[in-house]
């Protein structure tokens, strides 16, 4: 795949924030941009090793565009600048500091299983999106 053409994004599969929040942005990326891997996957790992980034006990989601890898809130304002909706516009909150957005961002993915629970196995994509997965 061409990283230069799509984005990725890649998310704890077992996470119920985490797959809302794939639905989310799979209804509001219009164009397609975004492909998706969960962490625990085959494809997900791989990419992880490929970016020297640790393939277990991971708390963030991570977005990879044009080999950059962007995480916690900055890959989260990435991902809102390409949706549609007016969604984009949440990327300005890019001015406040990382060390307070991540902190933010941190407190959620340490409390995301207690809030919204967890799933025993990765979710199966609806078949007008299984294409946008990688395998």
């Amino acid at each position: 795949m061409d990283n230069n053409q799509h984005g990725i994004v890649l998310f704890d599969g077992v996470c119920n924030l985490c797959n809302a929040s794939v639905q989310f942005i799979m209804k509001r990326d219009k164009k397609g941009y975004y492909r998706f891997a969960s962490l625990q996957s085959d494809a997900g790992r791989d990419l992880l090793k490929k970016y020297n980034l640790p393939t277990e006990g991971f708390n963030s989601i991570v977005v990879i565009e044009k080999d950059k890898v962007y995480q916690r809130s900055t890959g989260a304002l990435r991902i809102a600048r390409k949706l549609s909706g007016g969604w984009f516009l949440l990327y300005a909150f890019i001015i406040i500091p990382a060390f307070i957005r991540n902190a933010v961002y941190s407190w959620v993915a340490n409390n995301r299983y207690r809030w919204f629970g967890k799933k025993e196995e990765c979710m199966l994509p609806l078949p007008e999106w299984k294409g946008r997965f990688i395998e």
